[in-house]
């Protein structure tokens, strides 16, 4: 899995983390800077998460993604929105419940970087059921079909990584 120097978000929740690659020096490794931005900073920073801040500011969970509790979201891009069915968009909108659970099934307690994502076979999700995790090809996959396309976006309140389609929970 590549290591990224991260993009930054809204208002300054993504420091940018140069990962040194193994050398012969003999200095110490570079540390990471603090990052800045919260996790609802960071993501309207990248731009590629419009959609997401929407809908969570719409299901009230803005607050909870920009407090000090470390979380870890697998945030769908604008992209992976557009491609669940509006119908379904429009029925969460309009079912504030849904919507939240829905948003919280991208969310995991605590600050979860990719080295720790890849030694799990699930993660328990602040929705409440649990997202299978599963490596492939060097890739890592969340329920089967969902790949992370990128990692390590570091907030200060947490990582985000980045998802290629929106998941859904089981139905209860």
């Amino acid at each position: 899995m590549t290591k990224l120097v991260a993009a930054i978000l809204t208002a300054s929740v993504l420091a940018i983390a140069a990962f040194a690659a193994a050398g012969t020096s003999a200095a110490a490794p570079a540390q990471e800077p603090a990052a800045q931005k919260n996790i609802v900073q960071t993501a309207v920073a990248a731009g590629q998460f419009k959609t997401l801040v929407m809908l969570a500011k719409r299901a009230g969970l803005a607050g909870t993604l920009t407090g000090q509790k470390k979380l870890t979201v697998f945030a769908p891009t604008d992209a992976a929105f557009k491609m669940v069915p509006k119908a379904t968009l429009n029925k969460l909108l309009r079912n504030r419940a849904q919507l939240r659970r829905v948003l919280l099934y991208h969310v995991v307690a605590g600050d979860v970087k990719a080295a720790q994502v890849v030694e799990l076979r699930s993660a328990k999700t602040l929705a409440g059921p649990s997202v299978r995790i599963r490596i492939r090809d060097g890739n890592v996959f969340l329920n089967g079909s969902t790949r992370v396309v990128k990692t390590d976006i570091a907030a200060s309140n947490g990582t985000i990584h980045v998802i290629n389609k929106v998941l859904l929970p089981p139905a209860r």
